[in-house]
């Protein structure tokens, strides 16, 4: 787990890197390029911390986030015959696609990608195991509202998770701002 999120870590400060570089008088950066929001439920489960950016300079068009997330879970521990509960955290990573028109605030994002989860447990009643990291698919439906030149900006929408052949239905609102 240390190892992906040190890799994740490096590749954001790597982009930082080059997009500062890449910044002259003549190519100025694009306001609302970029998005840090904090969520309840979506692909961190519970709660995180996100930063989403567009690859192309401007508010619409692919991107791609990543966050930080923490969520707590009932196992059962079966040598003490007692519920324990454990604390892990999650880390969504998703590519996704804002839909829009020109000056409006209103867009839609559509996006896929995984969380990582610290060790797996017992999140959604289907599946226990406290011992090692897992995985699960993730997709956004998302209305957003974000200024064309940034500012304060929210997101709402339907956010399954897919895991072993199931897709269980889940829910996200998120607020933020845009720089």
């Amino acid at each position: 787990m240390k190892k992906v999120l040190s890799a994740i870590a490096i590749a954001c400060l790597s982009v930082s890197s080059v997009s500062a570089q890449q910044t002259t008088t003549e190519n100025p950066p694009s306001v609302g390029q970029t998005t840090f929001f904090a969520e309840l439920g979506g692909p961190g489960v519970l709660f995180s911390a996100n930063i989403d950016r567009r690859f192309k300079k401007t508010n619409l068009g692919w991107g791609g986030r990543v966050g930080l997330g923490f969520v707590s879970g009932n196992y059962y521990d079966w040598e003490k015959n007692t519920y324990d509960q454990m604390s892990i955290v999650t880390v969504p990573v998703q590519v996704n696609y804002v839909f829009g028109k020109g000056e409006s605030p209103h867009t839609f994002e559509v996006g896929a990608g995984a969380t990582f989860l610290g060790k797996r447990i017992d999140v959604f009643d289907n599946f226990m195991d406290s011992g090692r990291t897992s995985v699960m698919g993730t997709a956004a439906f998302m209305y957003r509202r974000q200024p064309k030149n940034g500012g304060f900006t929210w997101r709402i929408g339907f956010t399954p998770f897919i895991y072993d052949g199931y897709i269980q239905a889940s829910a996200g609102v998120s607020v933020g701002y845009a720089f």
